[in-house]
């Protein structure tokens, strides 16, 4: 199933996935650094919900509270969690 999240607190505005069981495919961003956030969204295709977490979740942007990796691993969980209710 495909998933739109809005981003908080980035330079990305939006980052959009597939998701199929706990396997997430198919990322991109719009907005936020170009190249690095090609090169995570290439990383990372075909991680679970849970490896993605593990690495990406509490990383931080300078001062910010967040991070594009850290709002990438609340996105794949929040779908995750939604598709899991929705069953």
């Amino acid at each position: 199933m495909h998933h739109d999240y809005r981003t908080k607190m980035t330079c990305s505005q939006m980052i959009s996935y597939d998701l199929d069981g706990d396997v997430v495919t198919n990322i991109s961003f719009l907005g936020g650094c170009n190249g690095n956030l090609k090169a995570i969204s290439k990383l990372v295709d075909g991680w679970t919900v849970d490896k993605i977490e593990s690495y990406l979740l509490g990383n931080l942007c300078g001062t910010r509270p967040t991070s594009c990796a850290d709002q990438l691993a609340k996105a794949v969980r929040q779908g995750y969690e939604e598709e899991k209710k929705g069953a």
